[in-house]
C-alpha cells in the first residue's frame, strides 16, 4: 500500500533505552504540529510532560507489554509506532485477543511520504505474529486525514470515546480492525 521507491532507504528496528530522548522529541514535535492549536498552553504543557517525556518513553521501552518500532533514514529517526499488546477498550472487543495501536507518529515534514504505511504494515504483521485477532486505536474526531489512512487499512469506527489533554476532553473515535 505504499511506494517502495519512496521508502526503500528506511530502516526499521526495535526501540532501545538510548532512543528515549529522540522518540520523546519526535512525539512532542509531531503532536504540537498537528494538535497544539486545540489546547491552552497549560493543558498542552501538562500533556506533553506526561505523554512525551523521555522518562515515560523509557518506561514504555522497558514494558514487556509494548512493542515500539522506529523508522530511520540515514540514522535519523523519522517515525515510530507503539503497540500495546493488550486490549485498550474491552467493552468494544470484537475478537478474542485485541491489541492497541497506541501511537503512529512521523516527522511532520514527511507525512504522506510512505513512512506511515511502512509502520502500519509492521504493526499489522506484529499483531498477527503475536496472535491478535483485532487491532484497536483511537483517533481524534477532527483528524480526517488519519481516519482516511486507517480506513484504507480496513479499520472502521466502532465507538465514540474520550481522550484527555490536560483538563480538556476531546471527542475521539475508536477504530478497530478484525485481523485475518
Amino acid at each position: 500500500m505504499h511506494d517502495q521507491a519512496a521508502v526503500s532507504d528506511l530502516v526499521l528496528r526495535p526501540a532501545k533505552r538510548a532512543d528515549a530522548e529522540a522518540i520523546a522529541a519526535l512525539g512532542e514535535q509531531a503532536f504540537i504540529a498537528k494538535f497544539a492549536y486545540l489546547y491552552t498552553p497549560e493543558d498542552l504543557a501538562t500533556f506533553l510532560a506526561e505523554a512525551h517525556a523521555a522518562e515515560a518513553v523509557v518506561a514504555e521501552i522497558a514494558d514487556h507489554e509494548m512493542r515500539i518500532c522506529l523508522a530511520e533514514r540515514d540514522g535519523v529517526l523519522v517515525g515510530f509506532c507503539k503497540l500495546v499488546m493488550a486490549c485498550g477498550w474491552p467493552e468494544h472487543l470484537q475478537g478474542e485477543t485485541a491489541i492497541e495501536l497506541k501511537q503512529l507518529y512521523l516527522d511532520p515534514a514527511l507525512v504522506g511520504g510512505g513512512i506511515g504505511a511502512v509502520l502500519m504494515d509492521w504493526a499489522l504483521a506484529e499483531a498477527r505474529g503475536y496472535g491478535a485477532d483485532e487491532m484497536q486505536l483511537s483517533v481524534w474526531s477532527g483528524n480526517e486525514g488519519a481516519q482516511r489512512f486507517y480506513t484504507r487499512y480496513g479499520f472502521t469506527k466502532v465507538a465514540d470515546i474520550e481522550f484527555w489533554v490536560g483538563s480538556q476532553c476531546d471527542e475521539e473515535f475508536l477504530f478497530a480492525k478484525v485481523l485475518n
